[in-house]
């Protein structure tokens, strides 16, 4: 599946509700984490990975994670997006899971300040990396950019609000989409 903005739009509109064991809602977690993006001073190409990172979440069937399987949210949302944004957008959301299992190797106290959540869902996605695996992941374009998004992800689940509609954002995600379609 392909998504356009009016998709986009409706998908955070009717699925971003959904909790995640977090305790915030999938769409509240989006622009928590645009936010701090934003207040980071993030491209505007990060700052649309960090609101769009888990929309692959909402398009996956419910009770995949219940049933102990990865269904790979990050692939399937960075594939989604491929009709409207470029590398740039698309590659962070793509190895953002795997940052997380680099930074679990290469930074001190990170796995452990994880959340409970984030915790067991690194275990269904391959626990930290191998120091081989670190090694081929410092290798791909926007691996940095993934680290940063990484960050943002762990930050933005504050139980407060951040005072951000899905709508807001729209203005940045169609000036991303005029520049990828002129690319």
């Amino acid at each position: 599946m392909r998504l356009g903005l009016e998709d986009l739009t409706r998908l955070y509109a009717e699925r971003g509700g959904r909790c995640y064991g977090e305790g915030v809602s999938q769409a509240e977690h989006a622009l928590q984490c645009a936010r701090l993006a934003e207040d980071d001073g993030a491209s505007d190409s990060l700052i649309a990975a960090a609101l769009l990172h888990d929309v692959g979440h909402l398009l996956e069937d419910d009770g995949a994670a219940e049933l102990g399987l990865d269904a790979r949210h990050e692939l399937a949302g960075a594939r989604a997006l491929a009709r409207l944004f470029g590398p740039a957008v698309r590659r962070p959301i793509a190895l953002h899971v795997a940052a997380k299992r680099w930074l679990c190797l290469t930074e001190a106290g990170y796995h452990e300040a994880l959340s409970p959540a984030s915790r067991a869902s690194l275990e269904l996605q391959g626990g930290r990396f191998e120091p081989l695996e670190a090694a081929a992941f410092e290798c791909r374009a926007y691996w940095r950019e993934a680290v940063a998004l990484r960050r943002f992800d762990d930050l933005g689940k504050s139980l407060e609000p951040c005072g951000r509609s899905f709508t807001d954002y729209l203005p940045l995600l169609q000036r991303l989409r005029r520049d990828a379609a002129a690319a």
